[in-house]
């Protein structure tokens, strides 16, 4: 199936929680991720499988001053 991860479509198996669609897309942590425009705690991430045309979006803490 299909998703859209940071606007990158990728390919996932069927029934791939976000865990597996993270690790699949090689991100890094630390990390927040939205689903769907609402952010989801990452303990919940195991929890939540994936449906084709879901829209993940990756944040990346930003150090400045």
């Amino acid at each position: 199936m299909k998703i859209w991860i940071n606007q990158n479509l990728v390919q996932i198996e069927e029934g791939a929680t976000l865990d597996q669609a993270l690790e699949q897309f090689g991100a890094k942590p630390p990390y927040a991720v939205a689903l769907n425009g609402v952010f989801i705690h990452r303990s919940s991430y195991g929890d939540q499988r994936m449906r084709p045309g879901d829209q993940v979006d990756i944040v990346q803490p930003v150090a400045g001053g």
